[in-house]
């Protein structure tokens, strides 16, 4: 009788995690679909599209297809009571972007790539895909009838991951850019790297590599005249060696008639808030306003404000017309976001003097460990009533937000600064091709935890 019991118990245990396995497996298994359809089509044995078509359909995702979604979805969710709930999502894309940096500071201590890429290993470590790789997830996760979080799964998981853009997108533009930075000392090595690299490849728009421009199109045209120098170590360094003798100030108070020197050593700026003046003045805060941006804000307000979010959303509002047209066009960005992944990842990796061991280094840290300590840190914050209760599709979220490889925007900002241009295609390239086994493999346990913890 109890052997029989126990066989029983034993075959629906090992069934519902045969369920789970193939309910965290069938999403992925879409996905790798996808990537590989645009794999075969772009590769440059068979070319049935060119490379400046995905070049354009990545355009279209960025100025249309994403930005539909996101207002969409982020508007119809967003009240004041979810603004306040919401509060963890941003809070914790910092958490996992300094734990990152924690562990790329390790991997550079122990694998020791070459000093010139020391930074370069820390922000890859710490700055993952937190975009369009979770909405894909996230819409293919919700696209199958089984799955664990409920109705509303899609709108919800949608409104998560978008909310936390405008975190990253600041990010992007301040610690990424400035982290991205030819160091001043090896800066005639990279200089030396770099004009190779323009030498065989004219810097034209099809001769980018698609990695380029996969994420955020047209970020190589914000390129200014300090953006491929280390501009900002060079006046950290340089303002220290200039007398007060030379600044502005002077040549003020002696048109006033007043010489004294000792006055105008009082009143100048001092040199900690000149430098700081400086490194303000050259970031580039003022390309934060890009279309998936300026949906979210507008999403945001939309949202807030019930006059405006009447005419949009709900019962038969009365420019419903112009969100099921909105509606109709974010439907595209999932498969063209995996498409131009695909089409990515058909150009191959290029060569890299990052070395073998830090390769692999940055991406166990990123891909394996990372997502450990990102269970504990969510688990701490569920402990302390920091999280929606009982919002599987939240935690979700933020767990994912540990579990992606680095995103492939860093390829650009690499570009953009003329800095280990290659190591991050190659890095990237790699990180996402075992993406596809550590993410079948977190997105297993995180259902497995979700089933638990609620």
């Amino acid at each position: 009788m109890i052997s029989r019991y126990l066989n029983e118990l034993y075959q629906n245990n090992m069934k519902s995690s045969g369920e789970d396995v193939m309910s965290a497996m069938m999403p992925l298994m879409k996905l790798l679909t996808l990537t590989l359809m645009g794999l075969v089509i772009a590769h440059p044995k068979i070319q049935i599209i060119p490379k400046s078509t995905f070049k354009l359909l990545s355009k279209l995702v960025f100025a249309l297809f994403l930005p539909c979604l996101i207002f969409t979805e982020l508007g119809e969710s967003m009240t004041l009571e979810n603004l306040v709930h919401w509060w963890f999502i941003p809070a914790n894309v910092l958490i996992s972007t300094v734990v990152g940096c924690f562990l790329g500071y390790l991997v550079v201590v122990i694998c020791r790539p070459p000093p010139q890429l020391n930074r370069f290993t820390i922000i890859m470590t710490a700055f993952g895909n937190t975009g369009n790789l979770p909405l894909a997830i996230v819409g293919s996760v919700c696209h199958t009838s089984d799955n664990p979080f409920g109705p509303h799964c899609n709108s919800r998981g949608v409104a998560y991951v978008s909310f936390a853009q405008w975190v990253c997108v600041i990010l992007v533009y301040t610690l990424v850019y400035h982290m991205m930075e030819p160091p001043l000392e090896y800066y005639e090595i990279v200089e030396e790297e770099r004009m190779e690299i323009e030498e065989e490849l004219p810097v034209t728009n099809i001769s980018r590599p698609l990695l380029v421009e996969a994420e955020w199109p047209g970020i190589e045209d914000k390129e200014t005249e300090h953006s491929k120098t280390p501009f900002i170590a060079r006046i950290f360094k340089s303002i220290s060696n200039v007398s007060q003798s030379t600044l502005p100030d002077t040549e003020f108070y002696e048109q006033s008639g007043e010489s004294s020197p000792k006055s105008i050593r009082c009143l100048a700026e001092p040199r900690v808030v000149r430098r700081m003046r400086v490194v303000v003045e050259q970031t580039p805060i003022k390309h934060i306003l890009q279309p998936p941006t300026i949906a979210s804000l507008l999403a945001i307000i939309i949202g807030l404000i019930p006059q405006f979010k009447g005419f949009f959303f709900g019962y038969d509002p009365p420019l419903g017309f112009v969100t099921d047209s909105l509606e109709i066009l974010a439907a595209a960005m999932v498969p063209s976001v995996m498409l131009i992944l695909g089409g990515m990842l058909a150009e191959g990796p290029s060569e890299s003097t990052l070395g073998l061991r830090t390769t692999i280094g940055i991406s166990v840290a990123r891909l394996l460990l990372l997502p450990i300590f990102g269970i504990g840190i969510v688990a701490m914050a569920d402990k302390l009533n920091f999280l929606v209760v009982g919002d599987r599709m939240y935690r979700f979220v933020l767990l994912m937000q540990y579990t992606t490889p680095s995103a492939i925007l860093l390829g650009a900002i690499a570009s953009l600064r003329g800095y280990a241009v290659r190591e991050a295609s190659a890095l990237i390239f790699w990180q996402h091709l075992f993406a596809l086994f550590s993410l079948s493999l977190y997105i297993i346990i995180y259902f497995k935890l979700l089933t638990y913890m609620l």
